[in-house]
């Protein structure tokens, strides 16, 4: 058995059984022991078992003689990393992925089943290639593009059958790199390499305020906004808090790297819980936790842990972040609230009911007249959209990148509010 292979495989069952993250894993200290090479397919197995499983799934049951019967999950997890590199690995030889898919369900405890394991991938290796259908149901292209049937069909109610199937279709490729912003715009802004859709709000976020004294970035590891936000506004006082004491660590260790002529202010905190004597501040970015649907290319273990009455008690934790922070909003001040999140429950549906509820003279902000500041960007070489696409990224007052569909990156949303 491969070191990638039984890597990959310890991974997939870490993220199948607890609640760690496959992106953590992937660069945790199980693996350094591996060649770059192994390291390489390692990754590629992972993430694309993940991406492809709700797939592999449905060929799997299809080739058991009692598919109905829940398998163990080593078994599975093993049958799972045998057809993924049958179907969508052309460079492994057949005989490769079998053989070596046999040896890890033994491995795992399991000697009995290697002559299931055996029977089934030779089952799909002797099937032909199925085609695209000219028609598919919502439920049909979601199983076949590796999404569960209940998230592609509230997309599809909001956005539509042809952005719900090219999220779906984006979502199943490796995320590209910097594909709308320019190379050179990383020189420019100070700003490492980021996800488009990340780095668009970054700089949406440092249009909204021409010239802010203080800055408050409330949730901000990993940082790749607080650098933006800091390059953009050479002379403002930026303050970066996050909850998370490991990740702001590691926010450390970037901006050292990163900006290490820039004063930047890192603080462990709650946002809901910033000390009274920290002040208040002339720009504010509320990326709040979320389902993060907008990322699953990136983070394909999201789609089989999410459950929708997550989305509630997410909601209510975002409502509480964004009435805090606008609290220490100066008047005249402006708070961009964002998510990589697709669902309305965490975004204009949070929006309304701040709105509703707070007793602050708030107002928004169209999205549209900050794009357009953005695109002036232009000039300086650092965006490289054509307006055409800047217009379909505004959805109401609100900015809304769909990934695929209107975007080559992350999902996201985001609010201008503006305080009287």
């Amino acid at each position: 058995m491969s070191a990638a292979r039984g890597a990959a495989f310890e991974v997939l069952r870490r993220v199948e059984t607890t609640s760690a993250h496959s992106d953590d894993l992937l660069h945790g200290e199980a693996l350094q022991g591996l060649s770059q090479a192994d390291r390489n397919l390692t990754t590629a197995l992972v993430l694309g078992v993940l991406r492809w499983q709700v797939a592999l799934d449905a060929q799997l049951r299809g080739l058991l003689d009692r598919p109905d019967q829940p398998l163990p999950g080593e078994i599975l997890l093993a049958l799972r990393l045998g057809a993924f590199q049958l179907l969508h690995m052309d460079r492994i030889p057949a005989h490769a992925a079998l053989s070596e898919s046999v040896e890890l369900v033994r491995a795992a405890g399991h000697p009995k089943a290697a002559g299931l394991v055996n029977a089934v991938l030779r089952k799909l290796t002797a099937q032909p290639r199925s085609g695209k259908p000219i028609f598919e149901s919502v439920d049909a292209f979601a199983t076949r593009l590796g999404h569960p049937a209940w998230m592609v069909e509230r997309w599809t109610a909001r956005y539509g059958r042809a952005a719900a199937l090219a999220v779906c279709e984006f979502d199943q490729r490796e995320p590209a790199r910097a594909s709308l912003f320019a190379q050179e715009s990383d020189a420019e802004s100070g700003a490492s390499r980021i996800d488009d859709g990340s780095r668009l709000v970054g700089e949406l976020v440092a249009a909204s305020h021409s010239a802010p004294r203080r800055i408050w970035d409330a949730c901000a590891a990993p940082g790749g906004k607080t650098e933006i936000l800091a390059g953009r506004h050479a002379a403002a006082e930026v303050l970066a808090t996050d909850v998370s004491p490991r990740r702001l660590q590691a926010m450390r260790l970037r901006m050292e790297r990163e900006l290490s002529g820039r004063a930047i202010r890192m603080l462990q905190a709650d946002a809901t819980k910033l000390a009274e004597a920290e002040g208040s501040f002339d720009l504010i970015l509320c990326d709040v936790p979320c389902s993060g649907t907008g990322t699953l290319a990136r983070n394909p273990e999201i789609r089989h842990r999410l459950q929708v009455e997550e989305l509630r008690r997410q909601a209510q934790r975002q409502r509480t972040i964004l009435g805090a922070a606008l609290a220490r909003l100066n008047v005249g001040g402006r708070l961009v609230y964002s998510t990589c999140s697709l669902e309305p429950e965490e975004n204009e549906d949070v929006v309304s009911a701040v709105m509703e509820s707070s007793e602050l003279d708030l107002r928004l902000v169209p999205a549209s007249g900050l794009l357009e500041r953005v695109q002036s960007l232009l000039d300086a070489g650092v965006v490289a959209a054509s307006d055409e696409r800047m217009r379909t990224l505004v959805r109401g007052e609100f900015l809304r990148t769909l990934p695929g569909a209107n975007f080559p990156g992350d999902g996201f949303f985001a609010a201008v509010f503006e305080r009287g």
